[in-house]
């Protein structure tokens, strides 16, 4: 039996192509972030949130379903996206943003910073909703965060052979595990891509990330059931992941996001994160 399961969103050659504009899903995060200023994060996110949208409380679980059982909250939440990508075909899309979260609402002067990354799919109506959201924490940064946003130059590549990105990952979670997760991401990341981790600001590139990971200890193992999700030449996949010490002893254990896209006829990755639900204490 496979282990890794694709899961493709349509066909690909009967898609209009009349969706790839990315700035349609800037125009819709800023809806977003206006219902959430005016009525609450609960209110934002049922309202942009798919029926099974994936968010991390932090185990995995249905946005919706969590929001409706919370009760309002004065929380208030704001952000900014800074890089949207959209599939060839326009049906799959992700974006990662800066975002402050105040707890006690917008005059909180205790703010956390931090990075997200929502991922989008199509709707019959045309319109863009998240299938998965998530994001870290980190220190306030230096200076003030870009509020400018961009896509990835060039078009994108349309995956004629219909390459696989489940099939195409096998070999990167097999290296990480037998190799060393640096390596695994050094074979597989994208130049352009993004490494977020809690606790720090965001790696930007296949050379800050890759220098990153040099420095993480342990044996990183990533669930062997994976369920990918593929649109033309763009593709996402969240599951559970441990590290462990060298005598095997598990310090740390939660689940990752990554999202995949056909970079000259090879699937790579553009965007990952990890979100810890235990670590030992040191």
């Amino acid at each position: 039996m496979r282990t890794l399961i694709s899961i493709i969103l349509l066909i690909f050659s009967c898609l209009p192509v009349s969706g790839q504009n990315a700035e349609k899903i800037y125009e819709t995060e800023r809806v977003f972030e206006k219902i959430v200023a005016e009525q609450g994060m609960r209110a934002g996110f049922l309202e942009f949130l798919t029926a099974d949208g994936v968010m991390f409380f932090p185990e995995a679980a249905n946005g919706r379903e969590t929001w409706k059982a919370r009760p309002a909250s004065p929380a208030a939440l704001t952000w900014n996206p800074i890089l949207i990508d959209i599939s060839s075909n326009g049906v799959l899309a992700y974006s990662i943003g800066n975002s402050v979260y105040r707890p006690k609402g917008k005059g909180d002067p205790a703010g956390l910073s931090g990075h997200y990354i929502s991922i989008w799919t199509r709707q019959p109506d045309g319109q863009y909703r998240a299938v998965l959201d998530t994001g870290i924490n980190h220190d306030a940064p230096s200076s003030t965060p870009p509020t400018d946003w961009k896509s990835p130059s060039g078009p994108g590549e349309k995956n004629e052979r219909r390459l696989s990105a489940a099939d195409s990952s096998t070999g990167f979670y097999l290296m990480a595990e037998t190799s060393g997760v640096a390596n695994a991401f050094k074979a597989y990341l994208a130049e352009d891509t993004t490494v977020m981790r809690d606790g720090f600001t965001p790696f930007f590139g296949k050379r800050a990330a890759v220098d990153f990971l040099r420095k993480q200890r342990g044996v990183f193992k990533f669930a062997k059931r994976k369920s990918f999700v593929e649109a033309a030449d763009l593709a996402y996949v969240h599951g559970p992941y441990s590290i462990a010490d060298n005598s095997g002893k598990e310090s740390e254990r939660g689940n990752f996001v990554q999202v995949w896209k056909m970079r000259n006829g090879r699937w790579q990755i553009v965007a990952d994160v990890l979100i810890a639900v235990t670590k030992a204490a040191k």
